[in-house]
């Protein structure tokens, strides 16, 4: 019987765990979860307030990436999905405090129809010049990685990183576009550029291809579940073995033995014949410092930023009052905390009743460090200075609630791709290591299920 150690119990490592159940069960395999704190789930947190599902942190996941939403089917919660109401999908950004409408047409920051964007004061005349004579951009090979402000800076000008490209991933990774890579974060744009020149012209090629289908129901853009992302860590934690999950504990040491691993947690050490970190880079760098320091050395250099999400509730009238849509975007040069806020009562209307208004406001990166010492009740008062400038919301909210999560979001630097290379060819010289988390090839939680199945696939192979 071949015996695993998984060390964390957020999605990553939950899912590696249930991936390893069966084997378990069929008497192949065992295993033993440690996680830190009480509670298994790690960022997937949800709290009913007043009737208003509050996420804690991510409130959904890209429906495009399917393992989330495998696993939530395999889990029985395939009745429990529920779909982004993307027919009142609008998202604003804030221009010299003005809330202006991304126009139609824009596919992530790529104008492909000529006159939503023509006559969108989004854009200054000099950026819609770019962007007619970005079509007639060459083919251009890679000459290795870059930020992902380059690429765009290069094709529409500084005015769009600052506008779309910039806001855009700060909601996402909560980092700045001139750190992060274009091949890790964007390698459909690196691609597109290669064969042909033109994103634009890229695009519009893309959408001629796809087959066209009047009976075709479109996939919503974001999925969640009808009681917060907490309800696929409730469901998922029964279908584990009870004797196998250990909170409260950190394993404060891992070394590679002759025929495979000691963990140390507590006070206590076991033999394992597999490791599976399922932690940020970061985190397993320490573990890792002293069995193999070049690997750590690797882990260590994956940047992670801090972010703090708040969720507000309003009253009937509050929600009349607010725009349509899906919500805000604020670029770095408006000077203000706030990176984005959501009308989470428009984005998934189950989330709210029907007299309740849901924002969910968020701060990252530096935005975030500079106020994380801060008590709650100063946090919530910067969020709702900003939202009286930026949505003239001046009524007290009827809740507020407040939630930080240190170094959570993993940055994807220039040489991301490169540095995951050297990281394999490391973790193969050390058998029986299996990595997962958001700090490799996606931060999102499909992103992180898969990773979690895959280091279970990795460890499956070994013969104790």
């Amino acid at each position: 019987m071949t015996r695993i150690a998984i060390v964390g119990g957020g999605i990553s490592g939950l899912t590696a765990a249930f991936a390893l159940e069966e084997h378990r069960r069929a008497g192949a395999a065992d295993y033993t979860l440690f996680e830190s704190s009480p509670h298994p789930g790690g960022v997937l947190c949800t709290e009913n307030i007043q009737g208003c599902i509050v996420e804690a942190g991510p409130d959904s996941f890209i429906t495009e990436k399917p393992w989330a939403a495998d696993l939530c089917r395999t889990l029985g919660l395939g009745d429990q999905l529920i779909g982004s109401n993307d027919a009142d999908r609008k998202t604003y950004i804030l221009v010299r405090g003005r809330l202006i409408p991304m126009p139609d047409g824009l596919i992530f920051m790529v104008p492909t129809k000529i006159l939503p964007t023509g006559f969108s004061s989004l854009f200054s005349w000099s950026t819609k010049l770019r962007m007619a004579r970005e079509l007639f951009h060459p083919p251009r090979a890679a000459e290795g990685d870059e930020s992902v402000a380059s690429l765009v800076e290069r094709h529409y000008g500084s005015e769009m990183v600052d506008r779309l490209a910039d806001p855009l991933l700060s909601g996402v990774y909560g980092g700045e576009a001139a750190s992060l890579s274009v091949r890790a974060v964007l390698p459909r744009f690196a691609e597109m550029e290669r064969t042909h020149g033109s994103l634009g012209r890229a695009m519009l090629a893309a959408r001629k291809k796809m087959p066209r289908s009047a009976n075709k129901v479109v996939a919503p853009l974001f999925t969640s579940l009808k009681n917060g992302m907490q309800q696929l860590v409730e469901a998922l934690v029964p279908r584990l073995n009870p004797g196998s999950i250990v909170t409260n504990t950190t394993v404060e040491s891992i070394q590679r033995e002759a025929a495979g691993w000691t963990v140390s947690a507590g006070l206590k050490s076991d033999h394992f014949d597999a490791v599976i970190l399922a932690l940020p880079a970061l985190a397993a760098a320490r573990l890792l410092s002293i069995c193999c320091p070049e690997l750590s050395a690797e882990l260590a250099a994956i940047g992670y930023s801090s972010s703090i999400t708040v969720g507000l509730g309003y009253d009937r009238e509050v929600r009349q009052s607010l725009p349509p849509g899906f919500g805000f975007l604020v670029p770095r040069s408006e000077g203000k905390r706030l990176l984005a806020a959501t009308f989470v009562h428009n984005k998934f209307p189950h989330r709210a009743p029907d007299d309740r208004a849901l924002l969910r406001c968020f701060f990252a990166g530096s935005h975030a460090e500079n106020i994380w010492q801060m008590s709650d009740d100063a946090i919530v008062a910067i969020v709702r200075s900003e939202l009286q400038q930026i949505l003239g919301l001046r009524a007290a909210p009827l809740f507020a609630r407040v939630y930080k999560w240190k170094s959570a979001m993993a940055q994807y630097g220039v040489g991301h791709l490169d540095r995951l290379d050297r990281i394999e060819r490391l973790r193969q010289q050390l058998p029986g290591l299996a990595l997962a988390g958001n700090g490799y090839r996606g931060i999102g939680v499909p992103d992180c299920v898969r990773s979690g199945n895959e280091a279970a696939k990795q460890v499956q192979s070994l013969r104790p």
